[in-house]
């Protein structure tokens, strides 16, 4: 793996006892001489940059002529060169070539001062891209991981052993390919700063390519090559036995979460005679490949059919009959063209008539979509009704709950028909909720079930509906999120949570609630059944599982199940027809409801009328 320690293109290396040796003479050198020789060739350097800024051919055609006065600047820098040297001020070089690095080895960045200083007072940086982000940070005579970057992190490492000289490298572990790119070294001491620029070559060589036969294609033979694994983008190539190159081949790349990258290329074999194709994937840093040839086996080339000629030849007899045929076609044409005149006559008499008759079915057609408009407005009208408790009712299936003693908290007491349940204060106190559910749960259709409630001042309860295995230990907001559709009273304050907790204005205090579930739907509302008043609805929800009846109270308060008017025991069947669907008829037929109320309740619009 080539890598360069110095800015002098390797002349500078570490003897095996810690001496540095001159690669050219082979004598080796202290660092003092190897720091004064160095200081040398930074004079000389310098000159010829200098030089280098003299006055051109072009710049004296364009005014400045060779005098003296117009070479003194650069004179007055060369006098100069020799102090320079002493001063603190530095330049960073970094290697002239890229260095290469293979993936998962390591790799080494070096960076040098010019002229050669002493560099462990400095503070040294190393960037990768971007100046935000930090590759690795030397600091106050260590090492600093705080703001490197997470991807290098425990991956590198500061070659101390030129430091003295002003020659320092960070070393790479677990070389990966997200760490190809360009580096800048920076070296601050001081206010002042330089940097340098070193670029990172990552290479990796990725499985062997895999080639197989798909199959016949048009008139010749696809042949597909496959390989992964490999850094940077891999050039493909196909060949014959004679080493001639194909030119024509589709080829696509792809890249996985880590850099590497994987290659599919496709060649079509029209030759039948080329025997066997090679495929080779090149690495272009490395120049190393791998290639992988395979025989195509004459007979899985396209083949000539016998059934051509008699295929042509039929094709041919066909053709003339066609042409025999238009003939004899043409003849009875002319033949039946007045009977067609006759025809279109009586064709124009029958589109007028049916032309009258489709504006009559449009305009039917026109009237029944507005009844139907307005039957669906009517229809989804009534759940944002407040008046029609009465109407649901009848909609609706009353349902017969039964409490489960085995969910009443111990501070509640169901009674022995499972009808009522009672604030029982046992000497108890847990941060619970003093809830009881239903026995049986509910998993379709429309029901509704009312229930009465006994409270005096300062009593706490809620109704509602809850998902299964909700248990009353903790407490938790009883919102439709944490599987709770239920209205609350606290402290003669009605409250409901959706998101957010939003308080309830009742025109009176409800003392019979009625609870309706339509499972389909996701819909749940509570009425105040002592004079039919809408108290609250939830928003439509997508109801999965099963939903029990919620019980919740404190204090001296007793809620009682109502008996249902030959309501069933069990779960409630879902209705074919509605009384409401029924009450929709066509203007000028009126309206009925299942309450006896002619028209629409009062407080609603009737979405029939205009």
């Amino acid at each position: 793996m080539p890598q360069v320690l110095g800015p002098w293109d390797g002349q500078h290396r570490l003897g095996e006892e810690g001496s540095v040796s001159d690669a050219s003479q082979g004598t080796p050198r202290s660092p003092l001489e190897l720091k004064s020789c160095r200081k040398q060739e930074v004079v000389v350097l310098q000159g010829l940059l200098l030089l280098a800024s003299l006055p051109s051919s072009e710049d004296m055609e364009h005014g400045c002529r060779p005098s003296l006065l117009c070479s003194l600047p650069s004179l007055l820098l060369l006098a100069q060169l020799p102090m320079w040297g002493s001063a603190d001020e530095f330049l960073v070089m970094g290697p002239s070539k890229p260095i290469v690095a293979m993936l998962g080895g390591e790799a080494t960045l070096p960076c040098s001062l010019v002229p050669a200083m002493n560099a462990e007072d400095m503070e040294l940086r190393w960037f990768h891209t971007k100046f935000s982000e930090a590759v690795f940070i030397y600091r106050n005579h260590r090492e600093e991981y705080e703001e490197q970057m997470p991807h290098y992190a425990g991956r590198t490492s500061l070659v101390r052993d030129f430091l003295t000289i002003g020659e320092a490298a960070m070393h790479i572990q677990q070389v990966q390919a997200s760490d190809n790119g360009r580096y800048t070294c920076v070296f601050q001491k001081g206010g002042h700063y330089a940097e340098g620029i070193l670029e990172l070559q990552v290479a990796g060589l990725g499985s062997a390519p895999q080639v197989h036969i798909e199959g016949p294609e048009q008139d010749g033979v696809r042949v597909v090559c496959k390989a992964s694994g490999w850094f940077p983008k891999p050039q493909v190539q196909w060949t014959d036995l004679s080493g001639k190159k194909f030119l024509e081949f589709s080829e696509a790349h792809a890249q996985d979460a880590a850099g590497l990258f994987s290659v599919e290329a496709a060649l079509v074999v029209r030759d039948s005679s080329a025997g066997s194709v090679s495929c080779s994937v090149l690495n272009p840093i490395l120049g190393q490949e791998k290639a992988m040839a395979v025989f195509i086996p004459e007979p899985f080339f396209p083949q000539a059919s016998p059934w051509k000629a008699a295929f042509a030849g039929i094709l041919t007899v066909l053709g003339l009959l066609l042409f025999g045929a238009c003939c004899f076609t043409r003849r009875e044409h002319s033949a039946k063209l007045q009977e067609r005149q006759k025809q279109e006559k009586l064709c124009r008499a029958k589109e007028k008539h049916q032309r009258a008759e489709e504006e009559a079915l449009k305009a039917r057609d026109e009237l029944q979509a507005e009844l139907d408009q307005r039957k669906t407005a009517y229809l989804a009208a009534w759940r944002k009704a407040q008046l029609y408790a009465d109407w649901r009712k009848e909609w609706f299936q009353a349902w017969s709950v039964t409490l489960n003693p085995d969910s009443a908290h111990v501070n509640l007491a169901v009674s022995p028909e499972k009808k009522s349940v009672t604030w029982n204060y046992t000497g108890v106190d847990l941060d619970d909720r003093y809830s009881v559910l239903g026995l049986e749960g509910i998993m379709s259709g429309r029901c509704y079930w009312e229930v009465e409630i006994r409270s005096g001042e300062g009593c706490n309860w809620a109704l509602g509906l809850c998902r299964d295995h909700m248990t009353s230990t903790g407490w938790t907001t009883q919102s439709p999120d944490e599987g709770f559709w239920v209205v609350e009273c606290y402290y003669n304050n009605y409250l409901a949570w959706t998101k957010s907790l939003q308080a309830l204005s009742l025109r009176k205090y409800p003392r019979r609630v009625g609870i309706f579930l339509d499972y389909s739907e996701g819909d749940v509302s509570f009425y105040n059944m002592t004079d039919g008043s809408h108290i609250f609805s939830f928003p439509p929800a997508s109801f999965s599982g099963t939903l029990y009846p919620y019980f919740m109270l404190e204090g001296y308060v007793t809620l009682s199940i109502c008996p249902t008017e030959g309501g069933p025991e069990g779960l409630p069947v879902p209705l074919s027809k509605s009384p409401l669907e029924e009450a929709v008829r066509p203007p000028g037929e009126g309206l009925s409801s299942g309450s006896g109320v002619d028209g629409a309740p009062p407080g609603a619009e009737s979405p029939l009328l205009p």
